[in-house]
């Protein structure tokens, strides 16, 4: 999918820039609803280089945070929709244990979401998942409707749908500046583009994207809870570097799972873009309303791509969104400077 080496210019009803889970699925539902819509990627596809890449990513409806708990019956239907229109399965349901101290507050929140029913005691466990070691003063539930998204597979469908509904993906194209106004202008290594609306999905580099735009917000990428990283050099670890991640990882499973082996057959990274309360951001430029930005996923983004996508979607075309997105405003965060 190599962009050809001509220069392109062209308009379109709306441009999304960063084709990860997120992006591809607001062009999805733009395209859907029948906008024609250009989708920009910097890499050549697929890559490795960002944050939807890999085997496998857990989906489950048992939720601390009530906002995400909300959005997940939708998010279940909307992949099933994908699938449909895809022809393929991208989700295998396995059933989630979810385990913490009693009275835990987080834990507590995940219990009122899936409902009392949910909670095993030590017997029940031990009688349905005897490889489960529950340790002293710990309580288990059980979610039946996780399990296992199938990220490669599901990136690729929701691109290859997205297309089929008669949208452009043009990928090895850098963006190099962003002209906000009425009808914005972006232009890349490769062409220049026009569009009413325009949504940034570029994962760690949303901040470099958005700071010309007079925008700086608090984004730090990391290997989830590791070390912060610049996303250009995240595969420049040397061999041999410690991974005390993996150790962790390790350390649990011997403790929880004992008849396990310990150590990973393959080890992978992925980087997260974290915001300071590990909520998203799904909101308006604060100045440029035509301008739309999903970032700070967190490590949690990906089970929501659907309906994020949709939010996105529905903020772009000056909709009123179908789920809240006041915990996700840009404005919660002082370091925004017009």
């Amino acid at each position: 999918m190599a962009a050809p080496s001509q220069p392109q210019q062209a308009t379109y009803d709306a441009i999304v820039i960063g084709a990860g889970i997120q992006g591809s699925f607001a062009a999805y539902h733009l395209a859907r609803r029948h906008r024609d819509t250009l989708l920009l990627e910097q890499f050549l596809l697929p890559h490795s280089r960002g944050s939807s890449h890999g085997q496998s990513r857990i989906t489950r409806s048992a939720y601390p945070k009530a906002p995400y708990a909300r959005m997940m019956p939708d998010s279940f239907q909307l992949w099933q929709r994908l699938e449909e229109e895809a022809g393929t399965s991208l989700y295998r349901q396995t059933g989630l244990v979810v385990l913490g101290p009693a009275g835990d507050p987080e834990l507590e929140s995940c219990r009122h979401s899936l409902g009392d029913t949910q909670l095993l005691d030590a017997v029940t466990l031990a009688q349905r998942f005897p490889g489960l070691r529950l340790h002293p003063g710990e309580v288990a539930l059980w979610d039946g409707t996780a399990g296992v998204l199938f990220a490669d597979r599901a990136l690729r469908a929701v691109q290859d749908v997205f297309r089929r509904h008669g949208g452009t993906l043009r990928d090895g194209e850098k963006v190099l500046s962003i002209q906000p106004g009425a009808v914005l202008t972006v232009t890349t290594t490769a062409g220049m583009y026009r569009a009413p609306r325009l949504i940034i999905t570029a994962g760690a580099w949303t901040g470099a994207l958005v700071a010309p735009l007079g925008l700086h917000l608090p984004l730090q990428v990391c290997h989830h809870h590791g070390s912060p990283t610049d996303p250009e050099e995240r595969d420049w670890a040397p061999p041999g570097a410690p991974r005390p991640d993996v150790t962790l990882l390790s350390t649990f499973i011997s403790s929880y799972l004992p008849g396990l082996e310990p150590r990973p057959a393959v080890v992978e990274t992925c980087l997260y873009t974290n915001t300071p309360d590990e909520d998203f951001i799904l909101d308006r430029h604060p100045k440029f309303s035509n301008i739309i930005i999903g970032a700070g996923f967190s490590g949690h983004g990906f089970k929501l791509a659907p309906v994020v996508g949709k939010l996105l979607c529905e903020l772009s075309l000056g909709e009123e969104p179908s789920h809240s997105t006041a915990p996700f405003a840009i404005s919660r965060f002082l370091t925004a400077v017009l």
